[in-house]
Formats: structure tokens, C-alpha cells, sequence
């Protein structure tokens, strides 16, 4: 099982990929697109050309994990664009609110509570 916890990097591709793409043709990507090295622990998010799935990207110091998650019906409405970028950074709750297919653009910025 992956844990997405607040102090990893998670990093979006803006642009569609094809998703006949397997591990090692995604980990390249990583390297082309992000500048990173996939084998930095990062979360790398990839999404399909008619915005029905998503696939992930993580290794985890003995291997890669690659899941896929499919829409039974719909899209996923939201996806970051920016003309001038090839990825954006995501924070772990937004990326929480992708998985379910929400726009993370509506939530607020999480902070710690404190206890009194």
C-alpha cells in the first residue's frame, strides 16, 4: 500500500500521456518532463487523453508502483493548466480531492490544528 503523507513531493503532468505507457517509459517521463528522478521517492500523477484515468508513479527504495485508478462513468473535470509549465506541484490533500475526481482548486489551504 502507497501512504500519501504531507511531506512527500507530488508532482502533476499538465498535458495528457498516452496510457499504453508502462513503468519504464513513464519513469522516463519523469525525468523529460519533471527534471526529477523518479527514483526520488516522489508521487508523479499522469492522466489519460479523454480525462478518464489516472495513473501514479512512486518508488518506494525496493520498487516501482504504478496504479491506475478508471472512472466507471464521467471525467475527471479538473485538471491544473498552465501554458508556460509542463507539471505542476500538488500538496497530498489536494491530490486526495483528485483521486475522488474534485476540483482541489475549491479547498483551503489545510494547516495543523492546535490542542488546548
Amino acid at each position: 500500500m502507497i501512504q500519501i503523507t504531507p511531506q512527500m513531493k507530488i508532482l502533476i503532468a499538465i498535458q495528457p500521456v498516452d496510457f499504453r505507457f508502462g513503468i519504464d517509459r513513464l519513469a522516463r517521463l519523469c525525468t523529460d518532463l519533471f527534471s526529477s528522478d523518479p527514483f526520488a521517492g516522489a508521487i508523479y500523477v499522469f492522466r489519460n487523453h479523454r480525462a478518464t484515468a489516472l495513473k501514479i508513479l512512486v518508488y518506494d527504495t525496493q520498487g516501482f508502483w504504478l496504479c491506475q485508478k478508471r472512472l466507471s462513468s464521467g471525467t475527471f473535470k479538473y485538471w491544473p493548466s498552465n501554458q508556460n509549465k509542463t507539471f505542476m506541484r500538488f500538496k497530498a490533500y489536494e491530490l486526495q480531492i483528485l483521486l475522488f475526481a474534485g476540483n482541489p482548486s475549491y479547498a483551503k489551504d489545510i494547516t495543523t490544528f492546535k490542542c488546548i
